[in-house]
């Protein structure tokens, strides 16, 4: 597929429909939701089956006061280490279910058991009011007409994503920090043992370079469009990756990640460095943005971009990267629109300025910044 037409994907993709169809019935009232034949992720499947277990088990009032009080005022907590610092009998039987779905969600993005739980829970919607409770998992698809939410009997119903609930919904997500964290060194670890320059094996940088620092260019501020995300969708976890070829002439990949970058139509002012040019050969190199949606698995997306990378050779000139990087994403990676974000082609050591994606979708404003050796 043409970086011309996964950028549209990626952007058109951005529009939300969807109908009203909760009532003022309240949970039990709800649209049924009827299974479809839909292919699920795993990570989607181990969020599903951690939904409706803590769904099952907020008919405890005891336990369904104490993880609300947990999660008051919006702040979002890991599930197991909820349910292992409760005392109550449902929490106890919530742990099992819970470690078994964070199981999944490690193996099915690529990372190990000692990046520990990545499943995390919010509260949203009415917290105020007096009415049961509902379990929801934010759809992979931000086309998604409906949201699934699940209540206390287990029973699945339907919320509108593009409106807030007037009941209280538990929100079951990946923690996208950690798992970036994470995802970022297995990206540079299995690149790197696939032949593939990263920080994980970091070119030696020029004597001058050692002696005296180096230049990089630092970005001074970062802005991405609305991209109308539904209300049941956290911040963004987004990372960039930095490609071209090393001292040795060898394809080389830094990755990047961007903790602020939480909303889209916000200005971030960073100062965080994004190119470090005493480890390129040439005076360009090619950036695409990214995002964890939840399904990224930083094992597939090493191997296919290594895969991608490695065909190519220093023939003398600078070759742009950015399409073989795009086009090397897993086709699995457009189940979400946001997995790609935007592309910046052929940055050099004197960019400076406001420099747009090439989608549009994204902005950075760049200065030189000298960082001198200690």
């Amino acid at each position: 597929m043409s970086v011309r037409k996964q950028f549209r994907t990626a952007l058109c993709g951005l529009a939300l429909t969807g109908v009203v169809v909760t009532t003022a019935q309240g949970p039990a009232a709800a649209t049924p939701v009827v299974d479809g034949a839909a292919k699920v992720s795993a990570v989607a499947a181990a969020e599903d089956a951690a939904a409706r277990s803590m769904a099952r088990s907020l008919a405890d009032s005891a336990w369904r006061a104490e993880a609300g009080r947990a999660v008051a005022g919006g702040k979002e907590i890991g599930l197991k280490a909820l349910a292992d610092t409760s005392r109550t009998r449902a929490a106890a039987s919530l742990v099992a279910d819970v470690a078994a779905a964070d199981r999944s969600v490690l193996a099915a993005k690529g990372l190990t058991a000692s990046t520990g739980g990545l499943l995390t829970v919010t509260l949203t919607g009415a917290v105020d009011s007096r009415r049961a409770p509902l379990v929801a998992v934010a759809p992979s698809d931000d086309e998604a007409a409906a949201v699934t939410a699940y209540d206390t009997q287990g029973r699945a119903h339907a919320l509108d994503p593009s409106r807030t609930p007037d009941v209280p919904v538990y929100v079951i997500g990946i923690d996208g920090d950690k798992a970036v964290e994470a995802g970022m060194k297995v990206l540079d670890r299995e690149l790197a043992a696939r032949g593939v320059a990263t920080a994980a094996t970091p070119a030696a940088t020029t004597a001058a370079a050692a002696g005296t620092g180096f230049w990089t260019s630092r970005i001074t501020s970062v802005r991405l469009n609305d991209d109308k995300e539904p209300w049941i969708k956290g911040d963004a976890e987004i990372f960039s990756i930095v490609s071209g070829f090393g001292l040795d002439g060898k394809v080389r990949v830094d990755t990047v990640t961007h903790p602020y970058l939480n909303n889209d139509g916000t200005t971030y002012y960073p100062n965080q460095i994004l190119v470090n040019w005493s480890q390129y050969k040439y005076n360009l190199a090619d950036v695409v943005m990214m995002e964890d949606d939840g399904d990224t698995n930083y094992s597939a997306l090493a191997k296919a971009i290594a895969t991608a990378l490695l065909t190519i050779a220093d023939l003398g000139a600078y070759i742009p990267l950015v399409d073989p990087v795009v086009d090397a994403i897993p086709s699995s990676f457009w189940t979400d629109d946001a997995d790609f974000v935007d592309a910046w082609y052929t940055l050099s050591r004197e960019t400076t300025g406001t420099r747009d994606g090439a989608g549009g979708n994204g902005r950075f404003t760049f200065d030189r910044y000298w960082v001198s050796a200690l």
